[in-house]
Order: structure tokens, then C-alpha cells, then sequence
């Protein structure tokens, strides 16, 4: 099995090299992750400044391919450039922190796997609940386990599982529940302090809205010590109204042009 790795933590971060490890037990693995940081910035792509790669070592050996571009970059170049055959699934992780709720809208980790769907190529997103987690390997377990099911069973076209895992020990998760994305958001302000220099900036801080309650949605399974598997699919049409729409007579607008 060829599997392909990237992450928005960047290439240097405890969660890829966790991961590398857990799916090297099941597969040949190619890593391709971003140079530096790339938290939140979505599915943003590289179109008007050139990107480089290069080689990665850990301890002496090569461990990967930095690309000075975002996740989803990353895979792209991954796919296209740096291996010689298309993988069998991508692998986006493990992120530091949850991408549950509305987080999978800005998530890069999430985005890196959603590419790789673009591309038609089975994909996961894994996170683990904490920006400084304790309980990595049991991520990495998880990980290798849904990896083989993806493998064996397939995914939908376009679909791609965004897993979260509570950073909890192994003996304190609950089960692996199958949910939907929750309604949780964040209430965001841009909070404003004073540089040393007397000048105005503003940080980004806010806090979270807590708007799920059963265990089908993402943010509430995982606070409830479950591993929660979501999937998730890049076509973002509102079905429901699109029927509706379709009494608005919105084509009207030209025809009384044309009239007068």
C-alpha cells in the first residue's frame, strides 16, 4: 500500500512523525508536509510565487519533502511530482488540536485530505483534541486501523473521513463513533493590544459555542472520550434550497429585459 502523508503543522511536528511511524507498519510511506506552520489557512493554494521542496532529514535519514507551500500544495506535489505512482490513500495528521464543528472549514489538515478527494484519492484527516497532547501513539493506532478499513472497503467519490480522537489514555476511550459535523462555532473578536513601540494590533482570541448534544455529532462524541469519524464531502450545494429556488423564477430578471 502507497501512502502519502502531509499535515498543517509542518513537517518538524510530533503528530507527522507519530504518524509516519504507525502507517510505515502497513505501508511504503511518502511524507510531503509544509515547511513551517500552516494552521487555518484552509484549502488556500500557491498560484503566484514559485515553491520549492526540500529533503527533510531526521537523525540522518530521510525523513520527507518540505514544501514551502500550504497543505493543500503539499499534496498536490505529492501526487504529482515527488512520487513516482499515485498513492492509494493520503493521510492528513496527526494535528495538533481538534478539527470538529465549523474547524473543518478552516482546517489545512482537513484541506490536505479533501484534495487528495478532489484528486480521487481515498483520503483521512486525523486530530488529536489538544495542542499539546499526551496520547499521540494511540492516535497513530487509530490511524493505521482506519487506514486498513479505508484500504479494504473503499470511500465514496469526493468523500474523505475527518477522524478526531480525544487526548485521553487508550483505557479511557469510550468506542469509535460514526457522526456527522456538529453545529458548535466559535463567538471570534480580534482583541486589541499595544506593541511595545505604542502601535495598535489586534489577535484573533474568541470563545467556543457549544451547540451539539448527542453523540452522531463530531464536537460532542469526542468530548464524551469517543473517537469520532466523520465523512465528509467536498461539494458544498445546499440541495434542500436549491429545490426551493426553483419557484423563485430567477431567470425572470432577463426576460423582462428582453420584454422591455
Amino acid at each position: 500500500m502507497r501512502i502519502l502523508i502531509s499535515n498543517d503543522d509542518g513537517i518538524t511536528a510530533k503528530g507527522i512523525k507519530v504518524l509516519s511511524k504507525a502507517l510505515k507498519e502497513i505501508g511504503d510511506v511518502t511524507v510531503v508536509a509544509p515547511l513551517t506552520e500552516q494552521s487555518a489557512v484552509g484549502h488556500a493554494i500557491t498560484m503566484k510565487n514559485p515553491l520549492r521542496v526540500t529533503e527533510h532529514y531526521n537523525n540522518g535519514d530521510l525523513f520527507g519533502y518540505a514544501v514551502d507551500g500550504t497543505p493543500a500544495d503539499c499534496v498536490k506535489m505529492g501526487v504529482r511530482n515527488i512520487m513516482r505512482e499515485p498513492p492509494d490513500i493520503v493521510v492528513s495528521g496527526i494535528n495538533h488540536g481538534s478539527n470538529t464543528a465549523v474547524n473543518i472549514i478552516y482546517s489545512g489538515t482537513v484541506s490536505a485530505a479533501r484534495e487528495a478527494a478532489i484528486m480521487g484519492i481515498p483520503s483521512i484527516a486525523i486530530s488529536i483534541t489538544s495542542h499539546n497532547p499526551d496520547y499521540f501513539e494511540f492516535a497513530g493506532k487509530v490511524a493505521a486501523y482506519l487506514v486498513q478499513l479505508v484500504y479494504k472497503y473503499g470511500l465514496n467519490e469526493g468523500t474523505c473521513l475527518n477522524v478526531n480522537v480525544p487526548n485521553v489514555p487508550e483505557e479511557e476511550i469510550k468506542g469509535i463513533a460514526l457522526t456527522k459535523q456538529g453545529k458548535s462555532t466559535w463567538d471570534d473578536i480580534y482583541e486589541e493590544r499595544i506593541d511595545p513601540y505604542g502601535n495598535k494590533y489586534y489577535w484573533l482570541t474568541g470563545k467556543l459555542i457549544e451547540l451539539d448534544d448527542n453523540i452522531e455529532l463530531d464536537h460532542f462524541a469526542v468530548k464524551n472520550n469517543y473517537v469520532a469519524v466523520t465523512p465528509i464531502h467536498f461539494d458544498l450545494t445546499d440541495y434542500s434550497l436549491f429545490e426551493k429556488m426553483k419557484k423563485w423564477d430567477i431567470n425572470s430578471f432577463f426576460v423582462t429585459r428582453k420584454a422591455h
